[in-house]
């Protein structure tokens, strides 16, 4: 008969392994043997057994199965006798012990549940009650993925002609944006936004800037500024819907340079009547797949939402785009068709614009700057055949003088100024100077700014800001402010 050694065998059966061993042969029982085998009491320790030594192979096995299971026996006299072949009756015997072990457990179990029976009871109850509250809640909720942030943004500063004398003012803009998916690549955005920037130096003309907000009359009432929703369409397509959206929501803006630092006339990639703020109802579509995307998108102005003799056919833009985005850098060609002037200064309500614009970043902040740049091309009058030009430069560096904060500064052509609306005040809310009019060569105004984005902590910023702008028959413009963001 085989020789088997008793440790593999109690390691099998305490895994619930049976090991294949040969009948015995009648010649070979000793049931005296087994009686005595099976009559040793469980040991606690490896140590009572006389006949094993650290130095045999199977010790640290042995000492594990009597320390964890304690179902392995031995021989009255002291005895493992490992190198002892086993036969069936004195592996039952072995199996034995340590199902007995085994029911020792289960019946400790089941005197602990009984025990706690009562308070087992009564955390069953608090659980199946929480999962009925929380069954409810998810079943009445509006979305179990709607993510609220904020910002609040506090201005203080002026702009003049001459000097900031009466023009220096405090304004705020504020805003709460509702995103809201349903199945998780879905985005339905609500936006809620007040301000009180209309009437102040920094609401309208080429003074106004990025985060200017709150229309004349409406100063600290609170308005729906977004509620779109986009969805996909397959793979690759992106479809845009809303009653207030704008055209940013829907087409690339190819720009590095941030829109909300300083003036607002740097936030349009260097070409103002193409890229625009109209908001209102629209829709858009986009196909986008290995960083190449191709977009239509139309919006109509929100007057036309609430005035029946405007409607969506009138006072609307419509654009087309394609552009390339990449790791570091990307660009995009855009035609906008403008069916309407929101600054009322062309002879036409409609015009066609094109738009050249990218952008170039370098994969880690340093010294050198990320460099937006942008040129644009509009027939604001049709009918003389009238053409205007445009360009901006924006350089950003990440991450100067202090971890986190941005210095950024930007050049660019803010177009010619129609002296008969601007009477000498470029300031002014009768002066339109974001656009251009007659677009003569070499009548462009300039305008320059700079300003250091100091990030104080995460969620509270700090920005100085300084603009000068060239005014072609009119006093230049200068000014400064102090802004501070709060994000949430």
């Amino acid at each position: 008969m085989p020789r088997v050694k008793p440790v593999l065998s109690a390691v099998a059966m305490s895994l619930g392994i049976a090991l294949p061993l040969p009948p015995a042969r009648s010649a070979e029982l000793d049931l005296d043997g087994v009686n005595r085998y099976a009559s040793q009491e469980q040991v606690t320790s490896i140590s009572q057994f006389s006949d094993v030594q650290p130095t045999d192979w199977a010790y640290q096995a042995l000492s594990n199965l009597i320390e964890r299971y304690g179902c392995v026996a031995g021989y009255p006299d002291g005895t493992y006798r490992g190198q002892k072949a086993m036969i069936r009756f004195e592996a039952a015997a072995l199996l034995n012990a340590c199902l007995d072990r085994v029911t020792e457990v289960t019946d400790e179990l089941k005197r602990l549940m009984a025990e706690f029976e009562k308070e087992l009871a009564v955390l069953k109850g608090r659980v199946d009650g929480l999962e009925a509250k929380v069954g409810e809640l998810e079943a009445s909720q509006f979305s179990t993925t709607t993510k609220l942030s904020g910002q609040a943004t506090m201005v203080l500063g002026g702009a003049g002609n001459t000097g900031f004398g009466d023009n220096v003012t405090a304004n705020y803009d504020v805003q709460l944006a509702l995103d809201t998916s349903f199945t998780g690549k879905d985005l339905l955005r609500t936006t809620l936004r007040a301000g009180n920037f209309a009437n102040s130096v920094f609401g309208n003309g080429n003074t106004a800037l990025g985060i200017s907000y709150g229309e004349e009359g409406s100063a600290d009432s609170v308005t729906i500024d977004r509620l779109f929703y986009q969805f996909p369409l397959g793979d690759a397509f992106t479809a845009t819907v809303g009653a207030v959206v704008a055209q940013d929501d829907i087409v690339l803006w190819p720009t590095a340079y941030p829109v909300d630092m300083g003036l607002d006339l740097f936030n349009y990639v260097g070409a103002q009547a193409t890229f625009n703020k109209n908001q209102g109802a629209g829709a858009g579509l986009q196909w986008q797949k290995d960083g190449w995307a191709f977009t239509v998108a139309y919006v109509s102005d929100l007057a036309a939402a609430s005035n029946s003799t405007v409607g969506s056919g009138r006072d609307f833009i419509v654009t087309a785009q394609g552009g390339y985005i990449a790791e570091t850098w990307g660009g995009a060609i855009t035609y906008t068709y403008s069916d309407w002037d929101p600054f009322e200064v062309f002879p036409t309500s409609s015009s066609n614009n094109v738009a050249l614009s990218g952008y170039w970043q370098p994969m880690e902040a340093g010294w050198v700057p990320s460099i937006s740049a942008g040129f644009g091309w509009s027939d604001l009058d049709r009918r003389s055949n009238d053409e205007a030009w445009s360009w901006m430069v924006g350089l950003t560096w990440a991450d100067m003088f202090i971890q986190g904060s941005t210095l950024g500064m930007a050049l660019g052509s803010v177009g010619q100024l129609d002296p008969g609306k601007c009477a000498g005040n470029p300031i002014t809310a009768t002066c339109s100077g974001s656009l251009w009019v007659d677009g003569a060569a070499g009548d462009d105004n300039l305008a320059y700014e700079l300003w250091y984005n100091w990030q104080v902590t995460d969620n509270i910023a700090v920005t100085p800001a300084f603009f000068y702008i060239a005014n072609t028959g009119a006093d230049d413009s200068f000014g400064g402010m102090l802004k501070t963001t709060f994000t949430f």
